[in-house]
């Protein structure tokens, strides 16, 4: 392959901090891998990273805000969601039991997902899933 060429193509949405973007964030997800096999994944994934991202940080506060970034190659489909941070502590899976109302989302990611990666910086922080394509997709995710 040419140094200046890539197979990956990205795409990126800034949303206001408000809940119903949680869903706004879904469809354009939706929109953008319609056809893979591995759209309901990523679109659940999401939307559970946004939600967090608006519940526990300062993304859910006035003038906050999440991006998402939706990176796609014949081998991964990677969604990003980088809240605007204002938490001591970045994401992390945690093991609650079945009683429990809250905790088990970054959990239900890690399990859809074939690798989680979770980025803090300064600015906040940035959740990445990855979702590989199986051979039995014929290795194609778009």
């Amino acid at each position: 392959m040419h140094e200046y060429t890539s197979s990956a193509r990205v795409w990126g949405l800034s949303c206001p901090g408000f809940p119903e973007e949680v869903s706004r964030a879904r469809r354009w997800t939706r929109d953008i891998l319609r056809g893979s096999p591995l759209a309901e994944d990523a679109e659940l994934i999401v939307s559970e990273l946004s939600a967090n991202a608006i519940l526990h940080t300062a993304s859910g506060r006035e003038a906050g805000g999440f991006h998402l970034a939706v990176a796609v190659t014949p081998q991964v489909v990677a969604v990003s969601v980088t809240d605007d941070g204002g938490t001591r502590t970045a994401p992390k899976i945690e093991h609650q039991d079945q009683e429990a109302e809250h905790g088990r989302g970054l959990g239900m990611v890690s399990a859809l997902a074939h690798r989680v990666v979770v980025h803090d910086s300064d600015q906040g922080h940035t959740v990445t899933a990855e979702l590989f394509a199986g051979p039995q997709q014929g290795g194609h995710p778009c």
